[in-house]
């Protein structure tokens, strides 16, 4: 049974920085596509990161220079080092892995099988 539980978030200023972390177990999971969504109060769920099997990564435009998501396939972690946050960035974070090995379609959440429960981040003004 695949499970991904997340941690690292926390409440943070403007300006600041949080790192997130992502660990797998049941699978193999250096086959598969690793992502991070998030969700905001009162909005749908929105893409934010994603690394493939390969290490291709994917961001949203609005977090593109600010935020880096890696994997450690030895450690079975993918992590979201998150810089310079804005209050727009506050929301629910979570992991989440592709249903079907070596699948590049990154920001496609469809394409995704397996959720986190989900780490808090909050950034203040």
């Amino acid at each position: 049974q695949v499970q991904l539980v997340e941690s690292g978030g926390g409440l943070v200023q403007a300006g600041g920085s949080l790192r997130l972390s992502c660990a797998a177990s049941g699978r193999t999971f250096s086959r598969y596509t690793m992502g991070w969504f998030r969700q905001a109060p009162g909005k749908e769920r929105e893409f934010v990161a994603a690394i493939s099997y390969s290490g291709s990564t994917y961001y949203r435009d609005s977090v593109k220079g600010r935020f880096t998501i890696s994997r450690d396939n030895a450690k079975n972690t993918v992590d979201l080092q998150m810089n310079s946050l804005k209050p727009d960035d506050t929301a629910v974070y979570y992991c989440t892995t592709h249903r079907i090995p070596f699948n590049t379609d990154l920001s496609d959440e469809e394409k995704y099988a397996y959720w986190g429960q989900g780490t808090q981040v909050t950034v203040s003004s």
